[in-house]
């Protein structure tokens, strides 16, 4: 039975709570909290990593990772897009339901989001990296401290080489080096400091890679100069490092870098388990890493799956995804059961003996999934992207000054290198906002309606058992199906809509 409360409760509960949490090193196992760190790569496809079976990219951690803790075979970002998807890890549910529609659309204020939560159990919350739920900068109104983190070093969006990162909200400043490295070594700084304290901790690291436009430390860059003759034929539309604008580049140049940005995230993810391990944290450490998203189109080679970045067919949301936890996963395994990023959140309350916030959830608790015990989702997983026919841009729900972005970064958008921010009021659902991509998955079939909207046939059924590329349409074989999961699927978008017009706040 799930239990939640309002919150105006949670807070008043969480508190009194993080009293009870004991770091004692004298305590039983049971009773020491654990520690959580959560990492994201940007843009990382399910495909890019050598446990799934790239012929060519290196990711030996992640390999390692995999071998070692729990390989999460059929995890799902809840949006093929990065804002929204992270707005799901925080919240637990789907971005829709608070107007984060897609990329640069902030969360909205009164969501409750997990550091949140754990702040108020005691944990130590910093975040390091990529925020992209609204800007970073002290006077946001949904940065990271307004969230829960109590340190933070962070962009607006996604960053490159040589970063400029807001300290806690102030002025952004330029960090010399590798990206991924700088935001680890921020994390580890912080992680030995709760750990001095005697605080369990809770930390994010969302990395910046391998987000085009893409480069790479000259010895990364080197391990793919071989890339197959084959690739220097095609051409890819990407950012260029030089002027911040698309620029078509050879297909080899391109995998080249965005390979050196994977094995860079992958070396920093192996620095911070090393540090783990030799600090004698790493046991009663949960670290789970997975992707925002699929990869962009430039990124597919040799993607067994459909489509990418964008859609809601599988090479759009399935993601790598592994988890690792010598104090409750004793042995090596992986799961076929699907599960999605808005499961963060119920699993970390569950393990921390948190209550949910009293509001429709999209995730579920994974831990019975920890321990073994889950053969199957017990309810389907829904996609949708948000596009209305009517216009949405009416009465700004956050004041557009507060939405205005700070750190600068390579890539032009309307004209500047920063991003700004936007989320609206929303009175009253419509026919037509029922629209746009949107799929429901369950635990053998997935319903994909309007996913193609060129010459797409508006209604596909596939079974994800026998045919997880999406090849073959059995819509008109299995009818009963097919209705019922679109039933269920109006049913959850109506749910959602309700949500949209803030109806969960009072």
């Amino acid at each position: 039975m799930r239990v939640s409360i309002s919150r105006r409760e949670f807070l008043s509960t969480a508190a009194a709570a993080a009293g009870g949490l004991s770091c004692a090193p004298d305590a039983p196992a049971e009773a020491v909290p654990p520690n959580v760190v959560l990492l994201m790569g940007d843009d990382h496809g399910w495909h890019e990593t050598g446990y799934n079976g790239h012929p060519h990219v290196a990711t030996p951690v992640l390999d390692e990772m995999a071998a070692s803790g729990l390989r999460l075979d059929r995890f799902y970002s809840a949006a093929p897009v990065c804002s929204p998807t992270r707005g799901s890890v925080m919240t637990g549910r789907h971005p829709n339901r608070y107007g984060t529609f897609s990329a640069n659309w902030s969360v909205r204020p009164e969501e409750i989001g997990i550091a949140e939560i754990l702040s108020k159990a005691g944990y130590a919350c910093g975040h390091f990296g990529k925020w992209h739920l609204g800007p970073v900068k002290a006077d946001s109104p949904t940065n990271p401290g307004a969230f829960g983190f109590e340190e933070w070093l962070s962009h607006d969006n996604f960053f490159e080489m040589n970063p400029f990162l807001s300290r806690n909200g102030g002025p952004p400043e330029r960090h010399e080096g590798e990206s991924s490295k700088i935001v680890i070594d921020a994390a580890r700084r912080f992680i030995e400091r709760a750990a001095e304290s005697g605080r369990p901790f809770f930390v994010v690291v969302w990395f910046g890679s391998p987000h085009e436009p893409y480069s790479g430390l000259p010895e990364d860059l080197e391990a793919y100069s071989d890339l197959p003759e084959g690739l220097k034929e095609s051409t890819g539309a990407i950012t260029s490092m030089e002027t911040g604008l698309r620029t078509r580049v050879r297909l080899d140049k391109i995998l080249q870098a965005r390979y050196a940005e994977i094995t860079a995230m992958d070396r920093a993810i192996g620095d911070l388990r090393d540090y783990l391990r030799d600090s004698e944290l790493r046991r009663n450490t949960l670290l789970w890493y997975c992707s925002d998203n699929g990869a962009p189109s430039e990124s597919t080679f040799k993607s067994p799956l459909r489509a990418s970045k964008g859609s809601v067919y599988e090479g759009g949301v399935r993601v790598p995804s592994v988890i690792e936890w010598p104090e409750r996963i004793a042995q090596p395994a992986s799961t076929a059961v699907n599960a999605v990023t808005s499961d963060i959140l119920p699993t970390l309350c569950e393990l921390t003996a948190q209550p949910l916030p009293d509001r429709p959830l999209d995730g579920i608790s994974l831990v019975p999934l920890l321990d073994g015990s889950m053969e199957a989702r017990p309810s389907p997983i829904c996609f949708w992207r948000f596009e209305p026919d009517r216009d949405l841009e009416t009465e700004p729900y956050i004041d557009p000054e507060l939405q205005k972005g700070t750190t600068p970064l390579v890539k032009y958008m309307d004209g500047r290198l920063t991003r700004h921010f936007r989320n609206f009021h929303f009175e009253s659902p419509d026919p037509t906002d029922f629209a746009g991509p949107r799929a429901i998955l369950d635990s053998r079939y997935k319903l994909v309606l309007d996913g193609d909207r060129q010459d797409g046939p508006g209604r596909e059924l596939f079974d994800m058992r026998e045919d997880p590329a999406e090849s073959r349409d059995v819509a008109g074989d299995n009818p009963e199906t097919h209705q019922q999961l679109e039933r269920e699927l109006v049913n959850w978008q109506e749910s959602v809509l309700r949500s949209l017009t803030g109806a969960d706040y009072s």
